[in-house]
């Protein structure tokens, strides 16, 4: 499949990418990530391997467009906890008891 990232034109199969990412160790994902066989590459790490290009000269929303269309499953970005649930600091603020006001 022809696909353009950051300008320029590449051939990409869902085969090659398979094999451009067999034996790559995924790094920690933060943001949209792409499952590849078994594992959750974060999107910046698979558009730098199968493009050689620097991560700063292609967005992520262009390889989750190019790995959609071969094929792979794409996470988006996860929504963060929603207002009513208290996140681990209020938690523990709340076990410690509320100051009281005079």
């Amino acid at each position: 499949m022809r696909c353009v990232i950051a300008r320029f034109p590449f051939e990409l199969t869902k085969g090659g990418v398979l094999e451009s990412m067999k034996g790559i160790k995924p790094e920690p994902v933060t943001g949209e990530s792409v499952i590849i066989g078994r594992r959750h590459y974060p999107v910046k790490q698979v558009g730098q391997v199968i493009t050689r290009q620097d991560r700063r000269d292609f967005s992520a929303a262009e390889v989750l467009r190019a790995m959609t269309q071969l094929g792979f499953t794409c996470r988006a970005l996860p929504k963060a906890a929603p207002a009513g649930i208290a996140g681990s600091l209020q938690h523990a603020s709340a076990m410690l008891g509320t100051p009281v006001t005079v």
